[in-house]
């Protein structure tokens, strides 16, 4: 199944939750905000929120720093 992960085609198992993807992406451990078909995707739904074929995905990672 093909989804868009940062406007880059990827191929992913159909019933891949949003939070086995972020694991596969190797973030499972940083802190991201993900953006699915232009809504954001709270924390706590992640492992309920199942991939579909043509899904826009947008992962943001938070960088420390001053």
């Amino acid at each position: 199944m093909r989804v868009s992960v940062n406007d880059e085609a990827r191929e992913v198992a159909p019933g891949t939750t949003l939070a086995q993807f972020i694991a596969g992406m190797k973030l499972g451990g940083l802190r991201v905000a993900v953006e699915r078909n232009f809504n954001i995707v709270p924390r706590e739904q992640y492992d309920a929120t199942t991939l579909e074929e043509g899904d826009r995905i947008e992962v943001v990672t938070f960088v420390g720093g001053g």
